[in-house]
């Protein structure tokens, strides 16, 4: 065995300059003090994000985002939010712990910080396989909660303490599974019915572009108790939008073919005489498609909406295209609420496949305004608008004849309000309504009041007064008793300085924001003149907002 070798001991004295080698010699200040840095770039160093939360409750069960959220028809305090962890949730809003309502995520108590505990939830919804990305509650009285999912399912649940009298309950519902159907591959939107002959009614559109209608029998076998209605297959793509008339006899959709079809579900169009000019007829009463120039947009249609008296359809798409297209009128007096629904997006998925057959229409600068068309306008295209330069996500009527205005929402950043009384001039453009020109998803109106909401890729939830460049004021609203405005307006308002010209009242932060995911996908408000917004976050978390809250920061 050959002997072991000790190491050699490196020679430490070749690293080390003589005096005459060294070429300058610097001379260190002792009183240099070391920088620590300030708090706020430790937290950053440690990975914690620094946030404003104005929110007054949240709910956290969901780990995924959260694609969707409904409200309850009666009890506008109980919302159910759908999520890409494959579930659901319903809770109620009015379960916060005053205690806990400050702008932070805890309560101070003393010197303990204690966390903020989340809202329960009422019942959990499972069995999906796939994302939750639609979710409603049946009509009219919020019997069954549905979910669509893209996983091709359609999950009813019930609730177990309905009656028909549940509007002085004051008992929350429990929603239990019912049964489930699958006919499509995926699921992109649903719209309860608000008809008042056909309760517990929705449809539903579907990525290979059909567009289906179901009713849930509560008098069937569980496993039978969802019957389909109609079924419509014209849309040659993903069909991303729909909406139905107030009186819900007509349903609109629209698809990335660039289609659109008004469908005459229940056949009253034709019990009317209105014939259907499709092929063998009763499918359709307007039907419009790319084949017509003066309709066509290149890149698809992901957003419609319908006036509040039924009378016109508003589509949008692709590089902020707009038509107006004038609808039949089944009953001449109606004068309700509105359908509004936003798309499936233009970011989901490339548009295009060949284009359907369809007829003709009118000329785009027919004159027309919301309160109405005559007979021969139907079908007719009434207006092409361009005021935004990225696709059309959302549009909005408001709901109140005193309020004359169509709000719409744009991949761009923008919200543009035009006017419905005035060939829809545009009343006022609103750039970067969503900082650093982030995707606008969704907007409405609260109540019949000149306040519109809106939420984007932001993370914040803001309120506009569409009638112009105010900050907060007196009697924001018509036909709103004294005290409305300022519980529309007091909680997160925005200094004249800031926002005020372009008519921003009030924003409210909380979620991550900057862009993909951490962004609002969409809101529910309710409460006395729209007071709460709950939100549904893409960061997985659901914020409770109280626009009365004098916690809230601007």
């Amino acid at each position: 065995m050959a002997p072991h070798a000790e190491p050699e001991e490196p020679d430490q004295t070749a690293d080390i300059l003589d005096a005459d080698e060294a070429g300058e010699e610097i001379q260190q200040d002792d009183d240099v003090p070391m920088d620590s840095g300030d708090e706020e770039d430790e937290a950053q160093d440690a990975g914690e994000i620094v946030l404003q939360n104005d929110s007054v409750a949240h709910f956290d069960a969901h780990n995924d985002s959260i694609f969707c959220i409904g409200q309850h028809p009666l009890h506008s305090d109980i919302v159910a939010t759908g999520a890409g962890d494959d579930k659901g949730y319903v809770f109620s809003t009015s379960q916060s712990q005053p205690g806990y309502q400050t702008p932070q995520t805890g309560h101070n108590n003393g010197n303990e910080m204690i966390e903020r505990p989340s809202l329960p939830a009422i019942s959990q919804l499972q069995g999906h396989t796939d994302s939750i990305i639609a979710i409603a509650f049946t009509l009219p009285h919020g019997e069954y909660l549905v979910t669509g999912g893209l996983d091709g399912q359609i999950r009813a649940y019930r609730d177990s303490k309905f009656r028909e009298t549940s509007s002085a309950s004051t008992s929350p519902p429990q929603y239990e599974f019912l049964t489930s159907a699958r006919e499509v591959d995926e699921i992109n939107f649903l719209l309860p019915c608000p008809s008042a002959s056909h309760s517990n009614t929705f449809a539903l559109g579907a990525s290979d572009g059909s567009v289906w209608v179901y009713a849930i029998d509560s008098a069937a076998e569980s496993s039978n108790s969802l019957q389909i209605l109609s079924a419509f297959y014209l849309h040659t793509a993903s069909a991303t939008a729909g909406a139905w008339t107030s009186d819900g006899s007509i349903l609109a959709t629209v698809s990335e073919d660039g289609s659109f079809y008004a469908w005459d579900v229940f056949g009253d169009a034709a019990a009317t005489g209105i014939v259907s000019p499709g092929a063998g007829g009763g499918q359709y009463v307007v039907g419009l498609t790319g084949e017509d120039e003066r309709f066509r947009v290149e890149g698809g249609l992901y957003s419609v909406a319908i006036s509040p008296n039924g009378a016109i359809a508003a589509v949008g798409g692709a590089e902020g295209h707009i038509r107006v297209i004038g609808l039949p009128r089944l009953d001449q007096t109606s004068n309700a609420m509105g359908g509004v629904q936003s798309g499936a997006g233009a970011k989901n998925k490339p548009g295009g496949a060949k284009l359907a057959h369809g007829p003709k229409s009118g000329g785009p600068n027919a004159s027309t305004t919301a309160s109405g068309v005559s007979g021969g306008q139907a079908g007719q295209i009434l207006a092409s608008l361009q005021s935004q330069s990225d696709s059309v996500e959302t549009i909005a009527f408001s709901p109140s004849s005193d309020v004359p205005l169509m709000a719409a929402g744009s991949v761009d950043g923008s919200v543009v309000l035009f006017d419905t009384a005035r060939n829809f001039a545009v009343r006022r453009r609103i750039d970067d309504a969503h900082e650093e020109q982030q995707a606008v998803i969704k907007v409405e109106f609260v109540g019949t009041s000149w306040i519109l909401t809106s939420c984007g890729n932001d993370g914040v939830v803001r309120r506009w007064d569409t009638r112009g460049g105010h900050s907060a004021g007196p009697a924001l609203a018509p036909r709103l008793p004294p005290g409305a405005a300022a519980s529309i307006t007091s909680g997160g308002q925005v200094g004249a300085s800031e926002m005020s010209p372009q008519g921003c009242i009030g924003q409210w932060r909380g979620h991550r924001g900057g862009g993909e995911g951490g962004g609002v996908m969409g809101f529910a408000q309710g409460g006395e003149h729209g007071r709460y917004i709950v939100t549904a976050g893409d960061d997985s978390i659901s914020l409770v907002f109280d626009t009365m809250s004098t916690l809230a920061a601007a």
